[in-house]
């Protein structure tokens, strides 16, 4: 995750209440969708941004992971090429290990 988008992330948060942000993540690959949902879980793994030591335990969850409370025409318009072609198995498991390891903040 970019740092402008930490700094977005972190702002929103900030402005809403933790409790009132959910994060949803497009990433076409497992390694770096997870770590954007470490990321805005546990802070910055690479001490690099604006979330670095920053524990936002967000909500995280990708895009693909969401099918189905999206409108069919919608996602399948948004998403539908890259379903086919990427590993979305790998990618909703990797975001969904990072929830459940941090699902205590």
């Amino acid at each position: 995750m970019d740092l402008e988008n930490q700094k977005r992330v972190l702002e929103l948060s900030e402005k809403y209440g933790k409790e009132n942000v959910v994060v949803v993540l497009g990433s076409s690959e497992a390694e770096t969708a997870g770590l954007a949902a470490e990321t805005v879980t546990a802070g910055d793994p690479t001490y690099a941004g604006p979330l670095a030591g920053v524990s936002l335990g967000l909500a995280v969850y990708h895009i693909f992971e969401l099918k189905d409370e999206v409108d069919a025409d919608v996602f399948d318009e948004q998403c539908g090429m890259m379903e086919m072609v990427l590993d979305v198995d790998a990618i909703a498991a990797e975001v969904k290990s990072i929830r459940e390891q941090y699902s205590n903040f």
